[in-house]
């Protein structure tokens, strides 16, 4: 659109920039942890470490031999040609990160037959974290929320999706003090919150259906189940359609296994946790819920870009809801935009009602009003925006 904002693209070449520092420092951290996960052979050990290289001093190379036609016709299409011989630190910082976690499941087999062949590289990190005895307290925690009302719960629910992993001080606060402006005042960082229009968008008794594009696995996923499960139970939605990736990617985000090691988890536990998740695998046994994924939910493009398919799907829902921060950066543009960029603008394209719950783990940012960006940086300088400390509930309703 030709009247649509637009800002600088982030890329990472600056350095001392947050940017620049996942590229030289997290990337070759995940190559390690990788390595170390798992007993892989002297080939894949190889490789990676031919990409912990590639990421220091080399140059963006083209996919292997051997790639799938159609995958390697996608990637190309999604600015593989332009980009070959470049560097990592010149190209979108976005499709950079993309790229790289592509790059890493070929290291590891990921997509060659073989005994690798769609062996999750990040599974033991993120099978570990639904383990954690910190999950099982914060599952025991819902049982704290069953004595409030519905609205209560369901705002309670709703911040503990927001705060994904830090799950625990989202429940922690809900049974202090769940429900109306009370909970929303005692939930610290929070620089945005249209949670009250998210709400109109889901009125009980509605026949709509919700698209939940998922970001994190793990303690994250679980979260996000919960409050799809508070939705169809309280009839604020008739249907769910949860959207995952089509394979793993950035280190955590969730996969249809994913969601299958959550619903087992939750049915595992006791207790209100133990309802929820039996009303869950009863959605998906019914069709109230179902998992969808796409080849363009792990691209390296901003949500401009969406296939017709994805299109129309989120054109008829009552409500898209995208989670975290990879999703925020993709659904609004990877880009420095001025804080006080208007939300509405930069989601115009968006071919339905839309909303954000993100954590703030990168430096773009949209909707905060003049007083909270003045404030947010006389008291931490740039580090609000990626510390993860910080957070936000955008709406846009498209009326």
């Amino acid at each position: 659109m030709s009247d649509a904002p637009t800002a600088p693209v982030i890329t990472g070449d600056e350095p001392g920039s947050f940017p620049h520092s996942v590229l030289a420092d997290r990337h070759p951290a995940i190559i390690r942890q990788v390595r170390d996960a798992s007993p892989y052979g002297p080939a894949q050990h190889r490789a990676l470490d031919d990409l912990l290289r590639s990421g220091a001093d080399g140059v963006i190379e083209d996919l292997p031999a051997g790639t799938d036609p159609d995958d390697r016709a996608r990637w190309h299409a999604w600015g593989l040609a332009r980009y070959v011989g470049k560097s990592w630190y010149e190209v979108p910082w976005l499709w950079a990160e993309s790229y790289f976690y592509r790059v890493l499941l070929d290291a590891v087999g990921y997509f060659a037959p073989g005994p690798w062949q769609g062996v999750d590289p990040f599974r033991p990190v993120k099978y570990a974290e639904l383990g954690a005895p910190e999950t099982g307290e914060e599952l025991a925690a819902l049982d704290a929320l069953q004595d409030k009302t519905a609205e209560e719960r369901g705002r309670a629910l709703l911040h503990g999706s927001l705060w994904g992993n830090r799950a625990d001080l989202s429940f922690q606060l809900s049974a202090e003090g769940a429900g109306g402006a009370g909970s929303r005042d005692a939930t610290p960082g929070l620089v945005a919150d249209d949670s009250d229009t998210l709400w109109s968008l889901l009125p009980p008794d509605s026949a709509g259906t919700l698209c939940l594009v998922a970001d994190n696995a793990g303690r994250e996923l679980v979260p996000d189940l919960l409050l799809t499960a508070h939705l169809l139970d309280e009839h604020r939605i008739a249907r769910a359609v949860l959207y995952v990736k089509p394979w793993p990617y950035y280190v955590s985000d969730a996969t249809t296994a994913d969601v299958v090691d959550a619903l087992t988890r939750l049915r595992s536990a006791s207790g209100a946790a133990a309802a929820y998740g039996d009303l869950l695998w009863s959605a998906m046994a019914d069709g109230r819920l179902s998992v969808r994924t796409h080849p363009f939910l792990a691209s390296p493009l901003p949500y401009t870009e969406l296939p017709d398919d994805l299109r129309a799907e989120f054109a008829d829902a009552r409500l898209t809801l995208f989670k975290g921060d990879l999703n925020y950066r993709r659904l609004v543009g990877d880009r420095y935009w001025p804080p006080t960029t208007p939300f509405r603008d930069v989601t115009a394209y968006f071919p339905g009602p839309v909303a954000t719950l993100r954590t703030l783990k990168s430096d773009v940012i949209t909707g905060l009003s003049a007083a909270t960006e003045a404030e947010l940086n006389a008291a931490e300088g740039r580090s609000w925006r990626t510390s993860g400390t910080h957070a936000l509930i955008q709406v846009n309703p498209r009326d």
